[in-house]
């Protein structure tokens, strides 16, 4: 066997995870996202306006700039288009998770901690299924939350199995906003640096933007598979 595969860095699982039809598209994606650098959030096929199939990814410090979803998606279509996971025409978008993102790893819900969550369990707990409350960490496999709808009869503090959550996703505020615009901020910084240093090459890339918040995902290759080209290439319809 490989030694460099023996001790290459093994990925971080997903606790949280898709059903159905976002399975089977997550199990196809997830391992190009990985040999490319990235790690898939989530994968999510909508039916509204015809289908879509959004996928969510970041680099491992949580970034993901235009640049980087540009390069996803390129990697991601025809692999799609070959394996053919979904029987009918639909279009690809690729996007970072957003400000108000979703917790899928023990490490989200590590790195977002003092941030306010809404989480919906798909196993009951302490009574109910949906939460919301201050983020104080993670203890074990377990993510510790302050409820801010607690009654002076209710337990405050609750923990929460991560794997029988359905969902979890950061609340949008003021403080969550600020610490984004910083890291953005940050990681421009640090690719200008990167540019102006001696040896830098230009590769005719689009500059990077930061994150792209959500509700903002960059469709840099919309497609659309008619069933009549089912087993055929797919047509890019541009941007």
């Amino acid at each position: 066997m490989n030694e460099t595969q023996n001790h290459a860095p093994a990925v971080e699982r997903r606790l949280i995870v898709e059903p159905g039809l976002a399975a089977r598209v997550s199990a196809i994606v997830e391992p190009v996202l990985e040999d490319l650098g990235y790690r898939l959030v989530r994968v999510k096929v909508s039916g509204s306006e015809g289908c879509t199939v959004q996928i969510m990814a970041e680099r491992p410090d949580g970034t993901m700039s235009v640049g980087d979803c540009e390069t996803a998606s390129r990697a991601l279509s025809p692999v799609l288009d070959t394996a053919d996971p979904i029987d009918r025409a639909y279009r690809l978008e690729l996007s970072s998770p957003g400000i108000d993102r979703p917790l899928v790893r023990r490490s989200d819900f590590e790195r977002y901690a003092n941030n306010v969550v809404k989480i919906e369990m798909e196993v009951a707990a302490h009574g109910r299924k949906r939460f919301r409350g201050m983020l104080i960490g993670v203890e074990g496999d377990c993510a510790r939350v302050h409820r801010d709808d607690a009654k002076p009869e209710d337990q405050a503090d609750v923990l929460l199995p991560i794997e029988d959550m359905a969902d979890a996703r950061l609340v949008l505020t003021d403080a969550l906003i600020a610490e984004a615009l910083r890291r953005s901020k940050q990681a421009e910084r640090e690719l200008a640096d990167e540019a102006d240093s001696p040896g830098a090459q230009n590769d005719n890339q689009p500059p990077a933007m930061g994150e792209v918040p959500a509700g903002h995902a960059r469709r840099h290759n919309n497609f659309r598979r008619t069933p009549a080209n089912k087993s055929g290439r797919a047509h890019h319809e541009g941007d």
